[in-house]
């Protein structure tokens, strides 16, 4: 069972666009969304291990509800959990999460979802379906970052932009890692502030101060360095013993520590495809990183199937079906004989679609006219 001494922290930042209602109902319903997807009557490390998929059996779930309401804004979402000294973040978008500890070494915990910057999501879209390119203007001149067409998206990831294709997806990048006794700080920020600001700039700006004071001074000298250009949010959360106040300043002397020292790597059952492998030093533990589009890949092949009377639970929605009804572990029937069965695990016919559209099996969602 749950140790109710070590209650969990939950930091969000949800960044809107063309309009604010799938970030409002984002926040509503993610939470619960993620929780509802972890088995009960579990123990503490039980639960750690369990909640990377159950953050992405969350994330799509909120997806899929928020589709169902026929709007077009969208939301990108860095969500943070923090249990003890075990943080586990999940994001889609371009808003980020860093990590400074003790000796100056600063760490990215997310991986931004921006076409523009990341190839391996350009491929993954136009394989599905998608098509990528600048924006045309008069004279057939191409301005801009790449965008995702139709809808013109700039970001890969999201939950909501019902109005784009189904290739823009809500399955998270996650990262789960141990911070040592000594701590850590986490800066959570919107893209405006990492548009102006590098990840060491954020944390050096802000070192000594308490986390409310640090989070209003990154803001500040975003504003500073580029002006109000896009959402600047901040927050700052400080994991530290109780007997420290704050975390202390860094000297410049010691800035220089190589961030691919910071973490060790402990095996939880979890296969991280991070490409920059970090050595152990005893700092910080990575526990798990995994970032892949497949749903397949993220739910894995042992997901809990929760029989009840002849009813399996599907893995995103949560709903007891018939497993007639749906698609389960090893259910070759339900594809041609050259097409390669799903391998994960009961997803209801509504999860199952959704995971068809993801990939690019069937036809994307019809476009949505607000």
């Amino acid at each position: 069972m749950l140790d109710l001494l070590r209650p969990l922290h939950v930091s969000t930042i949800f960044d809107g666009h063309n309009g604010i209602s799938a970030a409002i109902f984002t926040k509503e319903k993610l939470l619960d969304n993620v929780l509802s997807a972890i088995p009960q009557e579990v123990s503490r490390e039980e639960w750690l291990q369990a909640l990377p998929r159950a953050l992405v059996a969350g994330f799509v779930k909120t997806d899929i509800e928020f589709q169902q309401r026929r709007e077009t804004s969208g939301t990108t979402v860095t969500f943070v959990v923090i249990d003890g000294w075990t943080v586990t973040v999940a994001s889609v978008g371009d808003s980020r999460c860093i990590l400074d500890i003790q000796g100056g070494v600063v760490s990215l915990l997310t991986v931004d979802h921006r076409l523009e910057e990341n190839a391996e999501e350009r491929e993954r879209v136009t394989a599905s379906g998608g098509e990528v390119g600048r924006l045309n203007v008069f004279g057939g001149n191409e301005v801009g970052p790449l965008r995702c067409w139709p809808g013109g998206l700039c970001l890969s990831r999201s939950i909501g932009d019902t109005d784009v294709g189904e290739f823009i997806v809500p399955i998270p990048h996650v990262k789960q890692v141990k911070l040592s006794s000594a701590g850590g700080r986490l800066i959570i920020a919107s893209d405006g502030i990492w548009d102006a600001l590098s990840s060491d700039m954020a944390a050096k700006c802000c070192r000594g101060l308490p986390a409310e004071l640090a989070a209003k001074l990154v803001v500040k000298e975003a504003l500073r360095s580029r002006g109000l250009k896009d959402d600047t949010t901040c927050l700052v959360v400080d994991i530290i013993p109780s007997d420290v106040p704050v975390l202390p300043s860094i000297p410049r002397k010691k800035q220089n520590v190589l961030s691919s020292l910071l973490f060790g790597k402990k095996s939880l059952n979890s296969v991280s495809k991070a490409t920059n492998k970090l050595s152990a030093v005893g700092v910080v533990e990575e526990l798990f990183e995994e970032g892949s589009a497949m749903l397949a890949e993220r739910l894995g092949k042992d997901f809990p199937s929760n029989t009840n009377s002849g009813l399996y639970r599907c893995a995103v929605c949560q709903v007891d079906q018939n497993p007639t009804d749906g698609l389960s572990v090893n259910s070759g029937s339900f594809f041609s004989p050259g097409s390669k069965p799903w391998e994960g695990p009961f997803l209801c016919p509504n999860c199952q679609k959704k995971k068809d559209a993801m990939e690019g099996k069937i036809p994307s969602r019809p476009t949505v006219i607000a």
